[in-house]
């Protein structure tokens, strides 16, 4: 297995990690990633099919979990009621629940609120220059799971601030300080969501939270502690990603100089599948080993770990022609930027949407958006998402 080295915090890999990536395929199916001390695979076929691969998963193999610690207890309590870290029938099971009431038709249903949202924020736009991440794209993933989920709109900042404490934790380097925040925000954000599920049995309501306590598959239902670790993943999960999604999305027409037919009905889903291909907001997903195996020609052990690398699958060119060049006329091809298998995205088609209904809208209302500086990517690298946007309207 060929050795590469690239520190994952390397200011220039942060902006722009395609060129490594490239050296990564190149040097084979699966190689090691120093840095990371990992095995990993960075070519398209390779990663699509450890996705959909039974001896690869997210739970730790009994005996294999890392002990954690007290100051994490009320993270991983969380994290233990999870259906992205559960696999087998426990997944399985969970995943069922939450899609009788995760359903594509409350999705959907879920347009006139959008557009609802997003003209109000169009609305509130300064003059001169500004930050749209704050502005736009953190708010309008934000406020639509609060009206999914039937909690107010004026919690916005706040599971906003209790989101981000969290997703911290996954980000390479991470303090003392960053673990019992995540802690201190996982407690108080499920005390929150364990009141409102208390009163939705009570009272129910035309939302989310109802319709999951409503759920049923096989006599089971979720219990209560599934069901928060499930409104905080559909938050967590579905706010970093849209949020990346959409800021990077608004970056990319713009540098690429989009022509705007490409937002019009019938040429959107094109364009919104080739920025998740060009420029996807999750680059690192990393499996557990199930079995003594071999795979992709490499000799693995129950226990071992291996990282598929999203954004790079999604640059191979034995995938895709001139994978580097970003190009709306690409015939759509399913990409890995919301992952693949019986892990795939739950909150993929909602993300879609937000997109679909945002992007038009904001440069129809703004056709003379632009940047003011070249957008930076924050230092979070597997999270890949701008630090700010930076435009003038």
């Amino acid at each position: 297995m060929k050795r590469f080295s690239c520190p994952p915090s390397d200011p220039a890999f942060i902006q722009s990690p395609y060129a490594f990536y490239d050296r990564l395929r190149a040097g084979g199916p699966m190689v090691w990633w120093e840095e990371l001390n990992l095995p990993v695979i960075a070519g398209y076929d390779g990663v699509s099919m450890a996705l959909r691969d039974a001896r690869f998963g997210r739970e730790a193999p009994d005996g294999f979990a890392p002990e954690i610690p007290e100051h994490l207890k009320a993270f991983y309590d969380i994290e233990a009621h999870s259906m992205l870290e559960l696999e087998e029938d426990r997944h399985h099971r969970l995943r069922s629940l939450v899609l009788r009431a995760f359903t594509s038709r409350r999705i959907r249903a879920l347009v006139p609120d959008l557009e609802e949202i997003v003209d109000d924020l169009l609305d509130q736009f300064p003059e001169g220059e500004f930050d749209l991440l704050p502005t736009f794209c953190k708010m309008v993933p934000v406020r639509i799971i609060c009206r999914l989920l039937g909690v107010p709109e004026a919690m916005s900042e706040q599971l906003l601030t209790w989101s981000n404490a969290m997703v911290a934790v996954y980000t390479p380097g991470r303090t003392r300080e960053i673990e019992e925040a995540a802690s201190k925000a996982a407690t108080e954000f499920s005390d929150f969501m364990r009141s409102y599920v208390e009163t939705r049995r009570s009272q129910p309501a035309d939302d989310l939270i109802t319709s999951l306590i409503a759920a049923e598959a096989d006599g089971e239902k979720l219990t209560t502690d599934e069901l928060i670790s499930t409104c905080i993943l559909l938050l967590n999960a579905g706010h970093e990603a849209t949020v990346h999604s959409l800021g990077i999305a608004v970056k990319t027409v713009l540098e690429q100089d989009v022509p705007r037919d490409f937002l019009e009905e019938d040429k959107i889903d094109g364009l919104i599948e080739e920025l998740l291909r060009f420029d996807p907001p999750l680059h690192l997903f990393q499996r557990w080993v199930y079995e003594d195996t071999t795979f992709l020609g490499q000799e693995l052990k129950r226990g071992d770990k291996i990282g598929l690398l999203l954004g790079a699958a999604n640059r191979d060119d034995d995938a895709w022609d001139d994978p580097n060049t970003f190009d709306p006329t690409r015939k759509v091809k399913q990409n890995t930027a919301f992952g693949a298998g019986i892990h795939f995205c739950v909150g993929a088609p909602l993300a879609r949407l937000e997109m679909r209904v945002a992007l038009p809208r904001l440069f129809a209302r703004y056709p003379e958006l632009r940047l003011t500086e070249t957008p930076p990517y924050a230092d979070t690298w597997h999270f890949h998402g701008l630090e700010r946007l930076k435009v003038s309207v």
